[in-house]
């Protein structure tokens, strides 16, 4: 872990804007898309970069902006990594999101984002929070091989349960799903089970397969060579040096997960939901066309 003065804090404009306060992960999954050599990492990905002046950035951006739209975090590095337990970098952000009346969309791993539960609570009920939540593997052993360093695909779901008593909006990231070993219907379809028992708004999906890159593709070629010997030659025989990497079940399984979400009310276009994580509340007690 090493710390920077950021220069700036938040990207974007219009209904939703960005905000990264760390940059790499010590969760450790092996199929990490942030890892890709185009973001120009120039230190180790497990090294942790802290804006230790992402609060103050914040601050004075949130002070002098004059329009209100939902502040999101956690899409190129999660906001509940390990040092967040000592650092609160993450808390002291929300607190200021939450101070001037903006709304707030998470998205983690990590159960450790229930500390801050209360926090979150505040913010929906002033103005909007969506807590995102990615799961891909309902097996715990395989979740232990493929995202070793973070909690249970069982204890995020706990997690999506905590929020949802609150009344506390939950989007799921059913990705990735990596061919010839999550890409299973009884994998998918346990997945969808809990979504549906705890009532998920939404669930991103836009394909069944993964993407790889370089930089990314070879730290998963080296996991597959650690924990599934001879899948690597399978995956290069099939996809060659392919972005996109589909499972040869996609179609099958896309089925499933459009029948359920539909059976269950779930939004499950990636367009509608993220529409509706961007829609900001201009009146709390208005009516969104997502509530109808």
């Amino acid at each position: 872990m090493h710390f920077t003065e950021a220069k700036g804090i938040l990207k974007g404009s219009g209904k939703e804007i960005g905000m990264n306060i760390y940059r790499g992960c010590t969760h450790g999954c092996i199929y990490c898309d942030s890892r890709s050599l185009c973001y120009q990492f120039t230190h180790p990905f497990e090294d942790i970069e802290v804006k230790k002046n992402a609060p103050e950035l914040l601050e004075k951006a949130l002070s002098s902006k004059r329009n209100k739209c939902m502040i999101a975090t956690g899409s190129m590095s999660d906001p509940y990594m390990h040092c967040e337990k000592e650092l609160r970098l993450t808390r002291r952000c929300l607190e200021i999101i939450y101070k001037h009346g903006f709304g707030a969309a998470v998205q983690t791993k990590s159960d450790l984002i229930l500390e801050d539960i209360d926090l979150l609570d505040k913010i929906n009920r002033d103005t909007k929070c969506v807590v995102q939540m990615t799961l891909t593997t309902y097996d715990d052993e395989l979740c232990k091989i493929i995202e070793p360093n973070v909690c249970n695909t069982k204890r995020r779901v706990e997690v999506l349960e905590e929020m949802q008593k609150r009344g506390i909006p939950t989007v799921v990231w059913l990705t990735p799903v990596l061919p010839f070993i999550n890409d299973t219907e009884e994998n998918i379809t346990a997945i969808l089970n809990e979504c549906v028992r705890v009532g998920v708004k939404g669930i991103i999906c836009f394909d069944m397969g993964l993407t790889l890159r370089e930089g990314d593709r070879e730290y998963f070629y080296a996991a597959l060579d650690k924990h599934f010997p001879y899948l690597k030659q399978k995956y290069i025989a099939t996809y060659g040096n392919s972005y996109v990497v589909s499972s040869p079940n996609s179609k099958q399984l896309m089925q499933i997960f459009k029948k359920t979400c539909k059976d269950n009310g779930i939004i499950y276009d990636p367009d509608k939901c993220f529409e509706y994580m961007q829609e900001f509340p201009e009146n709390k007690n208005q009516i969104s066309i997502f509530d109808l």
